[in-house]
């Protein structure tokens, strides 16, 4: 019934109840742009990734080791740890969790 709208007013309505559905659906406005901007940001960041390193991305964000994702990719774990630092450089991260949370926003399969 609702079909995107914010709220649904029965007549006859106060007029603050007017109010508080616009200013409600002006926070969820906000809280969506900011939400896609975080996004595209995000995404911007893995794009400048190299494949290499996307594949040491997606594999990390599972909660792989170093010697396991070695392993995987058939190369070797210093090349891995060179990988996992310019993908945590890369992509502004703070920690393996804030990563994976960067990995869930964008849709990164893990």
């Amino acid at each position: 019934m609702k079909k995107g709208a914010v709220d649904f007013l029965t007549k006859p309505f106060d007029d603050q109840d007017l109010l508080d559905a616009i200013h409600k659906a002006i926070e969820q406005d906000k809280s969506t742009k900011q939400e896609q901007s975080e996004i595209s940001e995000i995404q911007k960041c893995v794009d400048s990734l190299t494949s290499r390193e996307r594949e040491v991305f997606a594999l990390i964000v599972t909660g792989m080791l170093n010697k396991q994702v070695a392993y995987t990719l058939k190369v070797s774990e210093k090349t891995v740890k060179v990988h996992r630092a310019r993908v945590m450089q890369k992509m502004h991260a703070k920690s393996l969790a804030h990563l994976v949370r960067m990995a869930d926003k964008v849709g990164i399969e893990k």
